[in-house]
Order: C-alpha cells, then sequence, then structure tokens
C-alpha cells in the first residue's frame, strides 16, 4: 500500500524516527506501517551535534539509501528547509526520490535552521516557500508525498501559522505539519481547521514545546500521522551513557548482561541466521 491510499484510512499512521539500517530494520519488525528518518537523530548519531542544521542532503540521502535496503515500508524523510532556495528544494526532491523516499518534509525556516522545538528561530516568507513547495511538485516523478512544515508558532504567533498552513495546502502541500503547538487546545484548532483539507501530521518530542500525547488521543483530535523522531535516539544514548559507565566502572560486560543482547541475540535480531542461508542458496554448492 502506498502511503497517500494509506493515509486515506481512519486509524492514524504512527512513524517512528530511525536513522540507520539497524534501526530501521528494528522498527519494521516491531510491525509499524512507516518509518521517519529524522535529521535530528542524523545530526545526533553520525555528527554527533545538535539539530542546527549541519547535515548536508547527501548524507540524509546516502542515508535514506542504507534504509531502503533494509525495509519495504514507506519512509518519510526530513527535508529541511530543502537546503537552500528552490532551486536546492528541488534538487533535494530529486535526490531523495532516487533514494527512496515515499514523502519529503520541507520548512519554512530560515537556512540554516534549527530544531522546530530550540529558540531564536527565523522564518523565510511566505511566498518564497510556495516557491520551495512548487519547486518540489515539479520535480518529483513518483508519488512522493510534499509535508509543508511551519515553524511560525514560535516566531510570528499561532494566528501566523494558521495563515500560512492555509497558503502551503493552496501551493500543493499534500500534508500539513505545524510546528510546536504549545497546548491540547492549539492541536485541536489546527485539526478543526484543517481536518479533511489535506492529512495532518503531530510532533513529539520529548521535553518539547507540545504536550505529549498518544496516538490515540492525537486521532480523536483528528490528526492523521504522528511522529516520534527522536526518542529512539534519547532512548539508545542514555543506554549508552550507562553502558560505558558500567564497563568504565567494571571493566566487564557482565553487570551489564541484562541489559544487552548477547553475540547470537544481536546476530538474531538484523537476521544474521537468514542471510547466510539465503547466500547458501547461491555458494554453487547447493
Amino acid at each position: 500500500m502506498t502511503l497517500r491510499a494509506r493515509l486515506t484510512q481512519p486509524a492514524i499512521l504512527i512513524a517512528p524516527g530511525v536513522y540507520d539500517g539497524l534501526t530501521a530494520s528494528l522498527a519494521t519488525d516491531t510491525g509499524f506501517e512507516a518509518l521517519y528518518l529524522s535529521g535530528a537523530a542524523v545530526a545526533y548519531t553520525r555528527l554527533g551535534r545538535p539539530d542546527i542544521g549541519l547535515t548536508t542532503a547527501s548524507e540524509m540521502a546516502d542515508t535514506m539509501a542504507l534504509i531502503a535496503d533494509r525495509t519495504d515500508l514507506p519512509v518519510i524523510m526530513d527535508g529541511d528547509t530543502g537546503f537552500g532556495n528552490a532551486l536546492n528544494a528541488r534538487r533535494t526532491m530529486q535526490m531523495y526520490e532516487r533514494a527512496g523516499a515515499a514523502a519529503v518534509q520541507v520548512e519554512d525556516q530560515t537556512y540554516p535552521k534549527r530544531c522546530g522545538h530550540l529558540s531564536d528561530k527565523s522564518l523565510i516568507p511566505g511566498a518564497e516557500m510556495v516557491g520551495k513547495i512548487a519547486a518540489m511538485a515539479d520535480a518529483r516523478r513518483h508519488d512522493t508525498l510534499i509535508i509543508a512544515r511551519t515553524d511560525a508558532i514560535a516566531v510570528e504567533g499561532f494566528e501566523a501559522a494558521m495563515l500560512r498552513g492555509e497558503t502551503y495546502i493552496k501551493a500543493g502541500a499534500d500534508v500539513l505539519f505545524i510546528e510546536a503547538p504549545r497546548d491540547r487546545d492549539e492541536l485541536k484548532h489546527i485539526a478543526d481547521t484543517f481536518k479533511g483539507k489535506v492529512p495532518l501530521l503531530a510532533n513529539m518530542v520529548e521535553g518539547g514545546a507540545t504536550p505529549i500525547s498518544s496516538a490515540q488521543a492525537l486521532q480523536d483530535i483528528g490528526f492523521d500521522i504522528v511522529i516520534f523522531p527522536g526518542g529512539i535516539v534519547r532512548a539508545l544514548a542514555r543506554t549508552a551513557q550507562d553502558y560505558y559507565a558500567s564497563l568504565h566502572t567494571n571493566g566487564s560486560n557482565k553487570p551489564f548482561a541484562d541489559r544487552m543482547h548477547d553475540f547470537d541475540g544481536l546476530n538474531a535480531a538484523i537476521g544474521t541466521p537468514d542471510m547466510l542461508a539465503l547466500g547458501k542458496r547461491f555458494d554453487g554448492k547447493s
């Protein structure tokens, strides 16, 4: 089923954040229907840096290609600002499509951007964002969805964000993402205003500006997609800190053994036995 077709169904789509082939394959095996390739998560893991526009389009496309090798699920891909002007956004769409993205998210921050839940953001004019959306639509060669994100709530206020959202829908956005609503009333106002025009996306960031809500609660309000973009990195970073502290203190992994896979456990999780069996089919000896 295509991502567009899935979004016509009543149940909200939960897209967990991933950042490489391992997290993509584990999330797929868990039973999710779609994934979200987070630019923040790539910055956190590949660069060890914050989400302040340091990652490049080519780094993201390379990551998407590796993920596409490990899962058949549709992947929503974070395109940041399109990495420049409308021509850059157009090229980003082309690169991301070739890498295997099912949807590309683009936002109206200035370049370089910063995380939607950090302060001191700035925006491009709405007309410039409209041009980016049009350029991306012109570039796409498949049924790749364009997700238009506005960060206007923190910069220009809630009503300005709503006006930008309306403009981006008219420009051809397939999905609307109004970033960082500050409470349930703002979430509900977004849904009441735009539901039925295009699918609506909500972003759940632990410790961010938007109160954490369950997928069911967001579905009841009127949202169609919920992403949890950086949760896996926050979970793994905490576990890694504890692991390294334990190893440094004890000089052994034994005290941490109940919190980690052993050799066989990890190989089972990543499908090593199946891959070795597949190799035997083509080794000329069977």
